[in-house]
């Protein structure tokens, strides 16, 4: 029996190549001889890093540079050994989780600065092609704070020269000198995002986003008007991003990049090829994957779900595992399980330690009723 296990990581308890072990354990308890394969998954966000060197040969590479609020700070990257290649993950920098308080106060004082500084440096150390995740991001900045550290020229609305450190440069946008716009020589540029948003408008950046990063619905008109003011300016410059699919990403992050020759593939996709989950899914009979949480959005451009849809084209029943489920999620599983026995309090469920019982012992039972129903179907 051959099961191939890719779990994105349970948010808060276990990481990716974490909870694949636990559930390995589990497969191997209930099918001793099992060819069992772990491959760690992630859609782009979070983890995206982690995933990556669990699974290819590479480094994380350590850089100063700043979170969203502009205090200094030193976050990773990874360099892989492939040319080489870097992979920048926004959220290490300038992450939601890292920002301080989400309320109303954040959004006029949250950029993107942060992520220019590690793709500044993953440049100078030599990559020579650079992905950058757009998950968890807490800027609604259109990426303004990313270019200007990177040597792009921009006006605040009273004429002053914006600074790369410090505050949301978007809020009071003024004009950009398209001839600034940053040239990376040659250098081959990822946008990695699950999402499709434009950059502004009733799907943009400040209108879907917003609200999550502490926006004022007074913010979130400010942020859109002033977001529509920098996709013009972009267009103006030749750069005509702003309705491009993944603009709108990590609020507005993706039209940045895109204006600066990025190619948008969707985090998943980038993850499954470079860590190989297409060839190891070859003859697999059962494939485990599933999250944290199995909600409505797993069905758009999550992990889980990528992981499904390949599973399901190699002939495999695809079993989703999850510490909550919300019915109806929409995602191509053939079976969805809540690892949980009954209910728990978010602090005892969000334990790792178990965390990884629960996917254990759930991972068992499911590969026993699959070994079982095989072994019916080969009856003469």
């Amino acid at each position: 029996m051959k099961v191939v296990i890719a779990l994105d990581s349970f948010k808060g308890s276990l990481g990716s190549a974490e909870a694949g072990e636990a559930a390995r354990a589990g497969v191997l308890r209930a099918v001793p001889d099992a060819d069992v394969r772990v491959l760690p998954v992630a859609d782009g966000g979070e983890g995206t890093i982690d995933a990556l060197l669990r699974a290819v040969p590479g480094r994380r590479v350590v850089a100063p540079t700043l979170d969203a609020v502009g205090r200094p700070v030193r976050a990773g990257y990874a360099l892989l050994d492939d040319g080489p290649t870097a992979v920048v993950e926004s959220a290490a920098c300038v992450g939601l989780a890292q920002a301080g308080p989400v309320d109303a106060g954040l959004p006029p004082r949250a950029g993107s600065a942060g992520v220019g500084l590690l793709l500044r440096h993953a440049l100078d150390g030599g990559a020579r092609r650079v992905a950058v995740t757009l998950g968890g991001t807490a800027c609604t900045d259109g990426g303004l704070g990313l270019l200007v550290a990177l040597g792009a020229r921009v006006l605040d609305d009273a004429g002053r020269p914006v600074e790369a450190a410090g505050g949301n440069p978007l809020w009071r946008f003024g004009s950009l000198d398209p001839a600034s716009l940053p040239d990376l020589g040659g250098v081959e540029l990822l946008v990695l995002t699950d999402v499709d948003n434009p950059l502004h408008g009733p799907r943009g950046a400040a209108h879907v986003f917003g609200p999550q990063k502490g926006a004022t619905p007074d913010q979130v008109r400010h942020l859109d008007e002033r977001l529509g003011a920098w996709g013009a300016a972009l267009e103006a410059a030749g750069r005509p991003v702003a309705e491009l699919p993944g603009a709108g990403a990590a609020g507005g992050l993706g039209a940045a990049l895109l204006a600066i020759g990025a190619r948008r593939e969707p985090g998943f996709d980038y993850v499954a090829r470079t860590v190989g989950l297409p060839a190891a899914l070859d003859g697999a009979d059962l494939v485990l994957t599933g999250e944290g949480r199995l909600d409505a959005q797993t069905a758009h451009g999550k992990a889980p779900a990528g992981v499904a849809a390949l599973g399901r084209a190699a002939g495999a029943v695809v079993v989703a595992l999850a510490g909550s489920v919300e019915v109806g999620s929409g995602a191509p599983f053939d079976a969805v399980f809540g690892i949980h026995p009954g209910p728990l309090a978010l602090e005892e469920a969000m334990d790792p330690a178990v965390t990884a019982a629960a996917l254990t012992r759930t991972a068992a039972e499911v590969t026993a009723l699959v070994a079982a129903l095989a072994r019916r179907a080969a009856r003469p």
